[in-house]
């Protein structure tokens, strides 16, 4: 399928304002419009993503005013006229989780990988996304996995994460912490 580069209706504050507002875990270095080395999966401008893309913008405009439910049910058109789009389908599961739909989330991150055959932006995010439900749930091999899916794709969240979960990482900082306590109470 060949595809055409051309500039998105949502201006990077917009990604920006609707990433801060979905993503309230993660830094601000996972962010739309970081430097990170992540590829935006490349689309073409058919009327429908055109159409997807502005129901998108004004779901962040709804999200910004606090209408979290406002912003799902745009997430849902813009998925109903696009549903090839990976970042409705992100969005909407943001939006899902913020309101406690915590199944109905994975279900939409499930389809965001589906959609974006594990690639891009979109699928970074949405490996993250899941994985940080994964660790809520007390699933910390799949929340593992994940994390080395999006760190592979370019996250420097995902990636401090694969290390921070790594035993002996844990280990080692649990020790070095003991050291500088230690250093601190003058028992060394």
């Amino acid at each position: 399928m060949a595809a055409t580069c051309t500039k998105s209706p949502l201006s990077t504050h917009d990604k920006e304002v609707l990433d801060r507002i979905f993503n309230p875990d993660l830094p601000f270095a996972d962010i739309a419009g970081d430097k990170q080395d992540v590829p935006e999966t490349e689309e073409q401008d058919t009327a429908a993503v055109l159409e997807a893309k502005q129901l998108e913008a004004e779901a962040v405009e709804k999200a910004e005013k606090g209408d979290v439910k406002g912003a799902l049910e745009l997430f849902s058109k813009a998925i109903d006229v696009a549903p090839e789009r990976a970042s409705g389908f992100n969005n909407r599961a943001q939006a899902k989780r913020l309101l406690g739909d915590v199944e109905g989330a994975l279900e939409d991150l499930n389809s965001a990988i589906r959609v974006s055959e594990g690639e891009g932006k979109a699928a970074c995010q949405a490996f993250t996304q899941r994985a940080l439900i994964h660790r809520l749930k007390g699933e910390d091999e799949a929340a593992l996995e994940d994390f080395k899916k999006a760190s592979s794709l370019g996250s420097d969240f995902a990636k401090a994460q694969v290390i921070a979960m790594n035993p002996y990482a844990a280990m080692c900082n649990a020790m070095m912490r003991e050291m500088v306590a230690k250093t601190r109470k003058g028992e060394m």
